[in-house]
Order: structure tokens, then sequence, then C-alpha cells
């Protein structure tokens, strides 16, 4: 369990400032990702709108929120 968590936040945005990105390593991972998801059979999609209606009316709540108080 993380006791001092500023302490993780600077070590983990140190650690940021530090590393370079690699963009080969990032498609690597991208690419198992989607091979992970081929072979739990979520992609690719059977119905690719089913459930944009849920989407579409979580969208129309969010947005209806007031932006200031």
């Amino acid at each position: 369990m993380v006791k001092n968590v500023s302490k993780l936040k600077k070590m983990e945005d140190d650690y940021t400032r530090r590393t370079k990105p690699d963009l080969n390593k990032n498609f690597k991972l991208l690419d198992a990702l989607y091979e992970e998801a081929r072979a739990l059979s979520v992609f690719p999609l059977k119905d690719p709108l089913e459930g944009l209606d849920v989407d579409i009316r979580i969208a129309k709540a969010i947005n209806s929120v007031p932006k200031t108080p």
C-alpha cells in the first residue's frame, strides 16, 4: 500500500521526464493488445453499432451538466 502519495507522484513525474517515448515499443504493445482482443473474440465487433444508443444517452447526460457551479 502506498503511504506517501506525493512522493510516488513525484517519482512517477521524474521517471516520465527522464525517459523518452519509444515508438517501436509502443507499437509492439498496441499490436499485442489487439491480438489479445482478437483472441478473446472482442475484435472484430459483430455489430459495430451495438450499444451506441447507451453511449449517446450517457453523452447527453454528461453534456447537460453545467460547466461552472
